[in-house]
């Protein structure tokens, strides 16, 4: 073991010992020459039986560490390999383990459990995107930990498998009996990012319940059964997260991402007054057709005659003169054929019209992807690239209209991700492909920019987030969308080069590229202005009040006078 005080390797001195395992001992340790805790894993070479074969498993968490960069996963340093033992540096996290949390103070509250299983979703969405994919495989809550601040960190990679998509099944079978998926036990493939929401969803079932699934009586009952007040919703997002066939499981991360996120909604009483409410508008629809003179047998007659069912929702929702009557028709068109795209493009196109994409117009959108009858699935098995699209309209709804200003980019990028892994082996889909990826990274930028901010890494940065705001301007003066996401990506323009002036300067950005892109927005707005509706012309005069703002800021930050 190594000794307290004592430093090895010229600059690590050791403080303390932090935690023990079976093979391993973490010390916390001080770099005295940048003054920072580091976590020491130390593994001897006498106390373990078979050490290569256990160092060629500590290599291979390391390399995988060393790889990936998230602020929910430790970043690997330093490896030592010594005469006794195998050292490894790594962050160190202060915190506690999920597992004493849940053994100290019994079941957890559903919003905490929610809340860190949002934050393991984005870990395993990071994972199961990298090339090639990372499948954890050892979700538990004594792989979680807790930091003082609500933030989550995954440890210990020991298990963690890259996905090799030729590979019909798995060489070893890792993972915790109770926790893992039923093909983590060999014979039923390889594991892939759905064994992960497995795991995950036992990892949540335990935290909710305090009842170990890797202890009797070794079944996971609804969570309603120990708790009657937990929410139905979350009830259902777990028995699907469990289920044994993978393909009756969430998909991705990021749809079980999503389900969390709006878990409440998915409640027994919620679903049936909205199904009430869609009752209601049928009701309402018959009623009136009735009162205005034709019969209920002439319009089935009528209906049978020229359009299928799905086409007569669809144009009714296109006829309907209520907001309330557009969705009904609009959600009822899909549930009836779920593998079009008319009713999903209709419904996205009516959420935005105004301008605004309301809490209670999102909700309508999460249930249908949430839904246990597998809407967007269906669309997207039949049709992908279809899908495809649908995902770039409503990430372009989260990115322009969601009222949620604080997350729109957030929240927009997983469909953008979604979006751009079906356009990037079309080529007429290039266009498309490429305003994805813009819209990634610069989500990515808007994630990461506060941290680094912060740590002062940021040097550098501001300038790829303007090249790729002026791409996304240039692509889409090449391809222009609708009059409001343009002007609105002006004002995203405008207002970032405002804010960030210092910065893009430091970056090397001159202020003549920003003035030329100034006087292309001015040109862009007085033509636009021509014919503007209302809306248009109301967005047109505060951008042009936020231009004379921004054009100060930009004087003033390359040093010029006013």
């Amino acid at each position: 073991m190594l000794e307290i005080g004592t430093i090895f390797d010229g600059k690590y001195r050791i403080l303390s010992k932090v935690g023990q395992g079976g093979m391993s001992t973490v010390y916390l340790a001080i770099n005295e020459k940048a003054n920072k805790p580091w976590a020491i894993k130390e593994v001897r070479k006498d106390g373990v039986q078979n050490f290569e074969v256990v160092k060629q498993s500590l290599l291979i968490e390391t390399d995988l560490l060393k790889k990936l960069s998230h602020p929910n996963l430790p970043s690997i340093i330093d490896i030592i390999d010594q005469d006794e033992n195998f050292l490894i540096v790594m962050d160190y996290i202060e915190g506690i383990t999920l597992d004493k949390i849940v053994s100290e103070n019994g079941p957890q509250e559903q919003e905490d459990v929610v809340s860190w299983a949002i934050q393991l979703c984005d870990v395993l969405q990071y994972l199961h995107t990298r090339e090639p994919s990372i499948v954890y495989r050892d979700m538990k809550p004594s792989n979680v930990m807790l930091r003082y601040d609500g933030s989550v960190v995954l440890i210990d990679f020991g298990t963690a498998r890259e996905y090799k998509e030729r590979a019909v099944g798995d060489t070893t079978c890792l993972g915790t009996q109770g926790y893992a998926a039923p093909e983590q036990f060999g014979g039923q493939g390889q594991t892939d990012a759905r064994t992960d929401i497995y795991c995950l969803g036992a990892t949540m079932y335990h935290l909710l319940t305090g009842h170990n699934p890797s202890e009797p009586p070794y079944e996971m009952y609804p969570i309603t059964y120990w708790n009657p007040s937990l929410s139905s919703g979350l009830e259902g997002i777990i028995q699907k997260c469990t289920q044994k066939n993978p393909e009756d499981r969430y998909q991705s991360a990021e749809e079980l991402m999503y389900a969390l996120q709006n878990y409440k909604d998915l409640d027994l009483p919620m679903i049936r007054r909205y199904k009430k409410t869609i009752g209601w508008f049928g009701f309402l629809m018959i009623m009136a057709i009735v009162s205005g003179g034709l019969s209920l047998g002439s319009m089935l007659s009528a209906k049978n005659q020229q359009k299928s069912e799905y086409t007569y929702l669809v144009d009714a929702a296109q006829k309907a003169s209520s907001k309330e009557d557009k969705m009904a028709y609009y959600i009822e068109a899909i549930e009836t054929d779920s593998t079009k795209i008319d009713a999903y493009e209709g419904l996205v196109e009516h959420f935005i019209e105004d301008g605004i994409f309301s809490d209670e117009e999102e909700k309508s959108l999460v249930r249908l992807n949430v839904s246990t009858n597998k809407y967007f699935q269906n669309l997207e098995q039949t049709n992908a690239i279809a899908y495809a699209d649908l995902c770039f309209k409503i990430g372009n709804a989260y990115w322009f209209y969601y009222s949620h200003s604080e997350s729109r980019q957030s929240t927009a990028v997983p469909w953008f991700t979604t979006a751009a892994s079906y356009y990037e082996n079309v080529a007429s889909m290039e266009q498309e492909y490429k305003r994805c990826n813009i819209y990634i990274e610069i989500g990515n930028f808007y994630k990461k920019i506060v941290t680094a901010q912060i740590e002062g890494t940021d040097a550098g940065m501001y300038g790829s987030y303007w090249n790729n705001l002026i791409e996304l301007k240039t692509l889409n003066d090449m391809s222009p969308d609708r009059e409001l996401i343009t002007l609105r990506l002006y004002e995203e323009i405008v207002t970032r080069s405002m804010e960030y002036a210092k910065y893009l300067r430091e970056d090397g950005i001159t202020k003549e590229e920003i003035t030329a892109v100034y006087e292309g927005i001015t040109a862009d707005m007085d033509s636009m202005e021509e014919n503007a509706t209302e809306k248009v012309y109301e967005e047109i005069e505060g951008l042009r009040a936020l231009m004379k703002q921004a054009d100060m800021m930009i004087r003033s930050s390359y040093k010029e006078e006013k």
